[in-house]
């Protein structure tokens, strides 16, 4: 063979090898973060557990999958994760380029089954309402950490964020307006292009609880200029230069709680977002304007918060003289 040929096929073997990599790097960028890191957590689950019992994980048969869903629900996991683990089997095959057997009949009614036998009602974290969201930030000390708390639990709740989009804001991401704050967020779960969404959030009727003064006393009292807005804390009550993890955001919700005399164990990062949706039905507010703040793409998920929300507003057994 030509020895200039050979060099030609192995500088084009190189390059496949490397635009394949670099779309493997585009598929995963395609998908958060988060969720990429569940896939890969619970396929891991899958492929160990075939390991134990000498099957292929990839491709896998869908008897295996079958075998496995009856296994891991009897020792007591919930039927949501058990449903996501479906979808992580599933996206491992798609992204190998093999028919996945999730989609089998067999799959299909072992699912349809323990539905049916578990039953799918999720006990999920409770939301923060307004009520719950001023006390919580009536407790908070009045110091630097106290400063950016309020801040943050105000801003998070009435900008119904997800706490990955709370930690992602930048100063330069926010701009004080005649009416309140513009908050522009410039990636979020339902904006994976990265082509940008903006919040209005309005002035609160309480100075203690309007979240647009709290972000500006926190902004004025960290004397941030550039970069990210909410940054830790150390327990000398010095600001530190990196930006605050979504982690954070959590443990920050179920403090504030238990110092506000509520179950911490109930609340999460998602109490926050879930508040505001289920607060503003409460309040009669309607379902586009809701999503129009939550920056939701299903009215399912909202229509769950409206229901909660509006469980007490012209209910039956209130109206009977009881």
């Amino acid at each position: 063979m030509n020895a200039n040929l050979t060099v030609v096929e192995e500088n084009s073997l190189s390059s496949i090898e490397v635009i394949t990599a670099k779309s493997m790097e585009y598929i995963e960028q395609a998908k958060a973060l988060n969720t990429i890191k569940a896939y890969r957590t619970d396929f891991n689950h899958f492929a160990e557990w075939c390991k134990t019992y000498g099957l292929n994980a990839l491709p896998a048969t869908p008897q295996t999958v079958a075998n496995y869903l009856t296994e891991i629900i009897e020792s007591g996991m919930k039927v949501s994760t058990l449903t996501r683990r479906i979808s992580s089997i599933s996206q491992a095959h798609q992204v190998a380029d093999l028919e996945s057997p999730t989609h089998s009949m067999i799959v299909r009614a072992v699912m349809a089954g323990i539905r049916r036998n578990k039953g799918t009602s999720q006990q999920g974290k409770i939301p923060v309402l307004t009520s719950d969201i001023r006390v919580m930030v009536e407790v908070l000390p009045d110091n630097l950490l106290g400063i950016r708390d309020r801040a943050l639990l105000l801003l998070g709740f009435a900008g119904a964020y997800r706490r990955s989009e709370l930690v992602s804001l930048n100063v330069e991401d926010i701009t004080f307006a005649r009416d309140g704050l513009r908050v522009l967020l410039r990636k979020s779960k339902t904006d994976q292009e990265g082509q940008g969404i903006t919040k209005g959030i309005a002035y609160g009727s309480h100075l203690e609880t309007c979240p647009v003064r709290a972000l500006q006393q926190w902004i004025e009292a960290s004397k941030i200029k550039t970069g990210p807005l909410f940054r830790a804390i150390n327990r000398h009550g010095q600001m530190q230069p990196g930006r605050l993890s979504d982690k954070a955001v959590a443990l920050i919700v179920k403090r504030q709680a238990s110092a506000a005399g509520l179950d911490p164990a109930l609340y999460s990062g998602h109490s926050l977002r879930a508040g505001l949706a289920t607060s503003a039905a409460e309040a009669g507010v309607n379902e586009r304007t809701i999503m129009k703040q939550t920056g939701h793409k299903s009215e399912n998920m909202v229509r769950k918060y409206i229901r909660m929300g509006s469980l007490f507003q012209e209910n039956a057994s209130a109206m009977v003289g009881l």
